[in-house]
């Protein structure tokens, strides 16, 4: 695949499915070369996507692995040339249990994915976006990245910090033509999400009677407002 002089490259991480997939899928459909990234290689993913006349390609990635993300933003960049959008969505959840139950290795992979991945991820994005004079980064924080959720104690630390991390990086980079923002997505039929609710089957009930517009979110529209 080779990219044309009008043309804008996206990376999305966390894009196997969900609200990242829905975001990838949104890029593409927008015009841009899109880079579906994730833990597990979006492959079928992409294959939908190429099928339907986008520009997209898979790349499977740990952000966690420092390496691993700087590799796959210079495999980008060495590929396309560029990279005008990221969205740093990947993310994963503690089993549900009170804070004092969440062991050290929960804790730690949380963090590591859910926090240093978005940092990772950022860190090299913004990098080259200096090189290239600019371009635009959204993280995903959450809903719990302004509450608080039971039960999710290391997931919601997380989903803070990503904002902390966000306004600060946005003021950071305003001056070299670099924005960044997040998002914080209520609950959405994702999922991630669905697990939750099979393992605790009152639990979407409950959730809806919280929600005015008396349903679930959507991922499309979290890729409305990421666009």
């Amino acid at each position: 695949m080779t990219k044309t002089m009008e043309e804008k490259v996206a990376l999305v991480t966390g894009s196997a499915m969900g609200i990242g997939l829905a975001c990838a899928e949104a890029f593409a459909k927008a015009g841009y070369i899109t880079v579906l990234a994730d833990i597990r290689e979006p492959g079928e993913q992409v294959e939908k996507l190429v099928a339907e006349g986008q520009k997209a390609v898979a790349y499977r990635c740990d952000v966690s692995n420092t390496q691993a993300v700087k590799e796959m933003i210079d495999w980008t960049v060495a590929t396309y040339g560029r990279l005008d959008a990221a969205l740093n969505n990947a993310g994963i959840q503690t089993p549900q249990r009170p804070m004092a139950e969440i062991t050290d290795d929960e804790f730690d992979r949380t963090v590591a994915v859910d926090l240093k991945g978005v940092w990772n991820c950022m860190r090299y994005e913004i990098l080259q976006m200096l090189k290239q004079g600019g371009g635009a980064i959204v993280n995903t924080s959450s809903q719990g990245g302004v509450t608080g959720f039971p039960g999710q104690a290391a997931y919601i630390a997380c989903k803070h910090a990503v904002i902390g991390l966000t306004r600060t990086a946005a003021i950071d980079y305003a001056a070299k033509n670099i924005r960044i923002n997040a998002v914080c997505p209520g609950v959405i039929r994702t999922p991630m999400a669905e697990d939750l609710m099979r393992r605790d089957p009152s639990l979407e009930k409950e959730l809806v009677r919280d929600i005015p517009a008396g349903r679930l979110g959507k991922p499309e529209e979290i890729a409305n407002a990421v666009l």
